[in-house]
C-alpha cells in the first residue's frame, strides 16, 4: 500500500517534504515489523516442532523465552550472523578467484569475466541457501539450550540435558555422583 501511495504521489508531481518524511518513517516501521515477524515465525516453528502446540501459543512461548534471555539472544544472533557471513564470503571469493584463473587460461573465450561473474553470483546464492540450514539448526539448538536452563536446575530430579562441553563453558553441573549426561 505504501508503494502504491508513493507511486501516486510521484505521478501527481507533489514534492511535499513532510509527506516524504512520513512515508520514509512508515517504510522504516513496516520494515522493522517485517523483520520482527520473520524472527518470531522462525522461533515459533521451532517451538511447534519441540512441543507440538499451536502457532499462537508457540509464538508467545518463544517470544517470552527469548525476551527473558535477550542478552544471550543478541550475542548469539550477531556472532552467528558474522560467522555465517564470513563463511559465505570465503566460499564465494574462493570460487571467484578459482574461476577467474581457470577461465583466464582459456584463450578461446573472448569475455572470460562473464562466466566468472555468473559463477560468483551463483556461488553466493548456493552458499546462502546452504548456510540457512545451519542457521536454523543453530537457532533450534539455542532454543533447546534456553529451555534446558529454565526447566532444569541440575538436581537429580531435574538434570541438565546439555552436552558436557556446554555445561563446562557455563559452569553448570548436574548434582550426581557421575556427570554421564
Amino acid at each position: 500500500m505504501l508503494e502504491y501511495i508513493e507511486h501516486k504521489l510521484k505521478e501527481s508531481g507533489q514534492n511535499n517534504q513532510i509527506v516524504k518524511y512520513i512515508m520514509k518513517c512508515l517504510k522504516c516501521c513496516f520494515w522493522c515489523l517485517e523483520k520482527f515477524l520473520k524472527f518470531l515465525n522462525k522461533n515459533a516453528y521451532i517451538e511447534i516442532a519441540i512441543y507440538g502446540k499451536n502457532f499462537c501459543v508457540s509464538a508467545k512461548n518463544a517470544f517470552f523465552l527469548l525476551m527473558r534471555n535477550v542478552v544471550r539472544v543478541v550475542v548469539l544472533d550477531k556472532v552467528t550472523d558474522f560467522l555465517l557471513f564470513i563463511g559465505k564470503v570465503t566460499i564465494t571469493l574462493a570460487m571467484a578467484v578459482g574461476s577467474f584463473y581457470w577461465f583466464e587460461r582459456d584463450k578461446n573465450l573472448n569475455y572470460f569475466l562473464a562466466p566468472v561473474i555468473i559463477i560468483t553470483v551463483a556461488t553466493y546464492v548456493i552458499a546462502t541457501a546452504f548456510f540457512s540450514v545451519y542457521e536454523m539448526a543453530i537457532d533450534t539448538l539455542f532454543l533447546c539450550f534456553l529451555e534446558d536452563l529454565e526447566r532444569n536446575d541440575g538436581s537429580e530430579e531435574k538434570p541438565y540435558y546439555m552436552s558436557k562441553k556446554l555445561k563446562k563453558i557455563l559452569g553448570k553441573k548436574n548434582k550426581r555422583n557421575s556427570d554421564s549426561e
